[in-house]
């Protein structure tokens, strides 16, 4: 049986009517949340990736920055790999400044079931933390708001002591930027498991890193991380 429901987008507000079986009412499968010509901004990323950070490729198997990743003694072996759902076009920009920087917090539903259905297998997930200072300025944490609308069970494994905006600096700033995290007192062990850590944007790749080279030194064994956008 199909009944016929009209919502908003939570993009652009125009009306959205859309089909609904009885599985959605029961919330087996999760509803459109954008309309066509919005979703259709929203570009997955497809094809041939680089095998570490996802970035596409034309040809081989590592982007030439990975390979540069590889030979730094502190971080050549941090990050396992990484899993993008959407390429950083304007469109994507935009949803992402709205609800990280605008208090657009609905709009992290959008990602809710594609993140639920890339997710990899981990043992812990744990979202990239905010500093004190940027989580009372946002209002709350972004990667954490994406991983609880996407319903999974997130472990406050990191805590971020340095506070400057990774956004406000340059390219060479970001990858020599000191150890910004430090393992959250109350964390769990991570002797030999696989962590997945959670955030909104790979960049350049730093951030994450940082994170993984210090849940290593914890003792985990795999490092994966999860992204919006790359």
């Amino acid at each position: 049986m199909k009944i016929f429901q009209s919502s908003l987008c939570l993009y652009c507000h125009s009306p959205i009517r859309e089909s609904a079986g009885w599985a959605n009412i029961f919330f087996l499968e999760e509803a459109d949340l954008l309309c066509l010509a919005c979703r259709s901004r929203l570009i997955s990323i497809q094809g041939n990736t680089c095998v570490i950070c996802c970035k596409p490729l034309q040809t081989g198997d590592k982007c030439p920055d990975c390979e540069e990743w590889l030979v730094d003694p502190m971080f050549g072996q941090a990050l396992d790999y990484n899993v993008s759902l959407y390429t950083y076009n304007p469109f994507m920009k935009d949803v992402i400044a709205r609800f990280k920087y605008r208090g657009d917090y609905e709009l992290a539903r959008i990602f809710a079931a594609e993140l639920r259905k890339k997710a990899p297998k981990a043992h812990f997930v744990i979202p990239i933390p905010l500093s004190d200072e940027r989580l009372n300025e946002r209002g709350f944490n972004q990667a954490e708001a994406i991983g609880m609308m996407a319903g999974m069970v997130l472990e406050n494994g990191l805590v971020r002591v340095h506070g400057e905006k990774q956004s406000k600096k340059s390219r060479y700033d970001r990858i020599h930027t000191e150890q910004v995290f430090r393992i959250h007192p109350k964390a769990s062990d991570f002797q030999d498991k696989t962590i997945l850590i959670l955030d909104d944007i790979y960049t350049t790749g730093t951030t994450l890193r940082h994170a993984g080279a210090l849940l290593k030194e914890a003792g985990a064994k795999r490092i994966i991380s999860l992204t919006i956008a790359r």
